[in-house]
Parts: structure tokens; C-alpha cells; sequence
């Protein structure tokens, strides 16, 4: 049922405050998609999945409950990753594929490394 001439008015008035009143968050929320908004939180599932591995590797043998943390991480980020990858679709995965692909794996992670160097590196 399309909006009546008045209901359109109303929304381009509601529209057009929005983008005077915070322009900031109004293209944040523009340039903002499914894709992109999936796709970040695909990333850092894999990164948490990769953790947990890491924890359930080093740490089984000497403490067994750390290991269980370690592959309770790693099925939750499984999880988080498999819901995102489904939101995306097949067509968006094949876009993130392709962009991978052209920019290289590096470059997809963008500067999330250097965060994380960052965030942990101690101050010496």
C-alpha cells in the first residue's frame, strides 16, 4: 500500500531533520550496510575461532578447563560466523570473496592487526 502524498511529506520532513540535527550519524547510518556490517562480524568470529584454538592448543595439556574456555570460544565464534555468513547471503559472500581476492588478505584486515599490536604491545 504506497504512503499518501501527506505521509511522504511527513517523511521527507522527519528525513530532512535527521540529516540537519546529526549528520554525522546520518551517513554513518548511509553508508552502513548488510554486507559490510556482516561481513565486519565475520571477521572477528574467525579471529576469536582462531584464538580459541590457540588457548585449547597451548593450554589442554596442563589445565583442561582452560582448554574447555578455549573450544567454548571457538563454538561460539563458529556460531557468531555461520549466523553472519547467512545474513550476507550467497551473493554477498561472493562479493567479499571477489574484494578478497583483488585486495589481497592483508588488505581485507585492514589495520585490525596493528589495533591489536597496538592494544597489547607493552610500554617500554
Amino acid at each position: 500500500m504506497p504512503l499518501s502524498e501527506d505521509e511522504q511529506r511527513i517523511l521527507r520532513d522527519i528525513e530532512r531533520t535527521f540529516y540537519e540535527n546529526d549528520p554525522e550519524f546520518a551517513g554513518k547510518v548511509r553508508s552502513e550496510t548488510l554486507y559490510r556490517h556482516a561481513g565486519r562480524n565475520a571477521k572477528w568470529a574467525a579471529l576469536g575461532f582462531l584464538t580459541g584454538l590457540v588457548v585449547l592448543v597451548i593450554s589442554f595439556a596442563s589445565n583442561v578447563f582452560l582448554g574447555f574456555v578455549g573450544f567454548l570460544l571457538m563454538l561460539g565464534s563458529a556460531f557468531v560466523f555461520e549466523r553472519n555468513v547467512r545474513k550476507m547471503g550467497k551473493a554477498g559472500l561472493q562479493q567479499l570473496s571477489q574484494s578478497m581476492r583483488a585486495r589481497g588478505f592483508s588488505a581485507t584486515l585492514g589495520d585490525t592487526g596493528r589495533r591489536l599490536r597496538e592494544r597489547f604491545r607493552k610500554d617500554e
